[in-house]
């Protein structure tokens, strides 16, 4: 019994002893060591936070197209859909609007544009090569729109529009220029093999 005590007691005669070996007044006090703990977990969970930022990628593997949205902003379910989706400015009254549609009629791109065209006021834009338009127009309810518009290869068409009131036109000008950027389309899932896409590797421009 005696040498169990001993052994249950050893390490305790050790730390004591470790401790007598230190100043009292160089440890550190329970607030010290609390604000020093407090410290720890605050960098952990900013590193933590740092390595999964929330996506602000919105990704359509069946329709063949993905883009990322701006920061901040809210998806609007209740205006998306399987084709594509909504998001918002919850403070602005902008939005941007990203959709594929299946084009009946095989119709140009040109053909396409003029029925945006018909649509709104005032709409101007190049065409990028056979298969990509790019333009601006007015909703007629002192709202500016950027518009980009995407043939796929099988004839489908991917638009993205990104609405702001005029008077922020300084605000908003370059932010929807970049939305309007990110846009990428690729293979839909139903044209790939074993049912799947990898977006990443997409060419961005339709052939």
């Amino acid at each position: 019994m005696k040498s169990v005590s001993l052994a249950v007691t050893m390490p305790l005669l050790l730390l004591v002893a470790c401790g007598r070996a230190e100043p009292v007044e160089d440890l550190p006090s329970q607030d010290e060591l609390a604000a020093a703990a407090n410290a720890a977990a605050a960098k952990a969970m900013a590193a933590a936070k740092a390595d999964t930022p929330a996506s602000r990628n919105y990704v359509n593997v069946e329709r063949g197209y993905s883009f990322t949205f701006p920061e901040g902003w809210q998806k609007d379910n209740a205006s998306s859909n399987a084709d594509g989706a909504v998001y918002q400015d919850p403070g602005a009254g902008a939005d941007v609007r990203v959709f594929w549609q299946k084009n009946d009629g095989d119709q140009t791109l040109q053909q396409l544009v003029q029925t945006v065209n018909e649509g709104s006021e005032g709409v101007s834009g190049d065409f990028v090569g056979d298969h990509e338009y790019r333009g601006t127009a007015n909703d007629g309810e002192g709202n500016n729109v950027a518009l980009r518009l995407m043939k796929q290869p099988d004839g489908s068409l991917v638009s993205a529009t990104f609405v702001y009131p005029e008077m922020l036109s300084e605000q908003y000008q370059a932010m929807a220029e970049k939305t309007l950027d990110s846009l990428k389309i690729f293979a839909p899932k139903a044209q790939t093999a074993e049912g799947s896409a990898v977006p990443a590797a997409a060419d961005n421009t339709a052939r």
